[in-house]
């Protein structure tokens, strides 16, 4: 077996949940590290400095949400979520604090794996990158242009904002109210209908060549996902 790559930090009070997770973890070739409340967690992802963290929410000493602000406070890990809490609000909750994504219990291994891979090339940040091509796609940051299969794209000024925002965050699920507050400012958080135009504008303007509208997900009741 090859020397394991990259670290991984488990917070989560369940001991048989430690060890599925590192069942799983290290089977994917990572290095595992774990904790068994908040305050442990913390001081784990300080002197390991972990590749990524899998949180959860219900944590004996202080709840996950807090956990993952503090560490928002001072580092970008990616930080997925996996909690028995499924609702909504506990989702939009994690992801407007700065979670990479979301899995709720019970999970299938697979899945996580995948989520946790999305959100590790997630933090290997596009944003310096001057160009950015998938399939017949390619955007030039630089001049704001958009082609596909070499035909310059008309978008408006915000479509080509929204385009870009969703690029730069590919894999990561923006909420409503992340990307309204990016894009038009903080009085705009609960303008979700302004959102669903545009993203519908952007949607036909893609659909036209080789259905690329489809790597716009809609999470439901969430955000939207760009997808690769």
């Amino acid at each position: 077996m090859n020397a394991p790559s990259l670290t991984a930090l488990v917070i989560d009070d369940e001991v048989q949940m430690r060890r599925l997770l590192r069942i799983t973890l290290e089977a994917a070739n990572y290095r595992v590290h774990d904790a068994d409340n908040g305050a442990h967690g913390l001081i784990e992802a300080a002197s390991r400095r972990p590749d990524v963290v899998v949180l959860d929410m219900g944590l004996p000493d202080m709840d996950g949400l807090e956990v993952l602000k503090r560490l928002r406070e001072w580092s970008r890990v990616p930080i997925v979520i996996l909690s028995v809490r499924d609702g909504e609000e506990d989702k939009v909750a994690a992801l407007d604090a700065g979670a990479d994504d979301y899995v709720t219990k019970p999970f299938h291994s697979a899945e996580l794996l995948a989520r946790l891979r999305v959100a590790q090339r997630h933090s290997q940040s596009i944003d310096e990158q001057a160009l950015y091509e998938y399939g017949p796609l390619r955007v030039d940051f630089e001049k704001r242009q958009v082609f596909i299969k070499e035909e310059l794209i008309d978008l408006t000024p915000t479509e080509y904002t929204l385009l870009r925002l969703l690029i730069q965050s590919s894999g990561k699920v923006l909420t409503h109210r992340q990307i309204l507050r990016t894009i038009w400012g903080p009085k705009s958080e609960e303008q979700a209908q302004y959102l669903r135009v545009y993203v519908s504008n952007l949607r036909k303007k893609l659909s036209a060549h080789i259905g690329l509208d489809k790597v716009i997900k809609t999470e439901s009741g969430i955000g939207y996902r760009w997808t690769e």
